[in-house]
């Protein structure tokens, strides 16, 4: 029996019923249990603003190294850069839609001062760019309890993940999705990331079997650029890479949190130097003014 951890909300839990299943599908038992974390009980403050890394895999982590649960399944975008020693990535499966969508109304048709609410300092940020005149807002909340305080009319319209709308069979809600060129996504925007200890044990074994290797390649590269620009999860950083026959293509950006400054890198190469092409699109950020945005909000690097 494989005790799987999982955050309680709707869309983790759906994460982790998937992963279940798949599992199980191997002919191995397996059992739920979910964790609260940090950024669940922190529901007055927008994310941004905390400034702790792992927020919503810090207590699950935890779990893991006490051997209370065996694997753990997240939102890859939500997993800090460094992972705690002994533990590992064993696998990620297929990427799901990895934009993001409008809610609501689309770009063009949201009226002057229109409110949109987003929890993400880099959706406000590019928002604030595509569209100075927009009062962005700070939402919070699951998913439905988003979708809830559209519907109540406390926004004009909302952004989210459309990975998460997909998922929960929400993706007729789904106003606009924003090609990565106009809102670059988060970096490991709709792919999900299985958790084990690295000790080569039982879970690890069967967690490898889910590996997509092309998933595995594109996040690689984004997560290298967000390494090397030192960000957690939630920074006004995003990248976004597509592999194909054997290339990849990578493009990143750093926006000012005012959306009055957007520093834009792309490069293409070989599948094989996923890491070390994110590692130069995140110095070439640095280099370009990325830093001084940086430390303008956080201190760092």
């Amino acid at each position: 029996m494989l005790t799987i951890g999982s955050r309680g909300s709707q869309l983790a839990l759906w994460q982790a019923r998937h992963i279940q299943s798949r599992i199980q599908s191997f002919g191995v038992e397996t059992r739920l249990e979910i964790i609260h974390t940090t950024g669940d009980k922190i529901t007055d403050v927008a994310l941004s603003k905390v400034g702790t890394k792992g927020l919503f895999t810090k207590e699950i982590e935890e779990a893991l190294l006490a051997r209370t649960i065996d694997l753990a399944v997240h939102s890859l975008k939500d997993m800090p850069t460094d992972l705690p020693a002994g533990l590992t990535l064993a696998a990620i499966p297929e990427r799901e839609d990895p934009r993001d969508a409008l809610i609501g109304h689309s770009l063009a048709s949201l009226a002057a001062s229109a409110h949109i609410g987003t929890s993400s300092l880099r959706r406000a940020a590019q928002l604030r760019a595509l569209r100075p005149d927009l009062q962005i807002q700070n939402i919070r909340g699951n998913l439905d309890t988003r979708l809830r305080k559209l519907d109540e009319g406390q926004y004009d319209a909302i952004v989210l993940a459309s990975a998460g709308l997909r998922r929960l069979g929400w993706d007729n809600r789904i106003t606009e999705l924003l090609d990565p060129d106009v809102m670059c996504p988060a970096v490991g925007q709709g792919a999900l990331a299985v958790e084990t200890r690295e000790d080569s044990g039982e879970a690890f074994q069967l967690c490898k079997r889910l590996e997509h290797e092309a998933t595995r390649i594109a996040v690689t590269a984004e997560r290298a650029v967000l390494a090397s620009l030192g960000g957690g999860c939630q920074v006004p950083i995003g990248a976004y890479a597509t592999v194909n026959n054997g290339d990849i293509h990578l493009r990143a950006i750093v926006v000012s949190p005012d959306g009055t400054q957007i520093i834009r890198k792309q490069a293409t190469g070989r599948s094989s130097d996923a890491a070390a092409m994110g590692r130069a699109i995140g110095d070439q950020l640095l280099a370009a003014g990325g830093r001084a945005i940086l430390e303008a909000v956080y201190g760092h690097p």
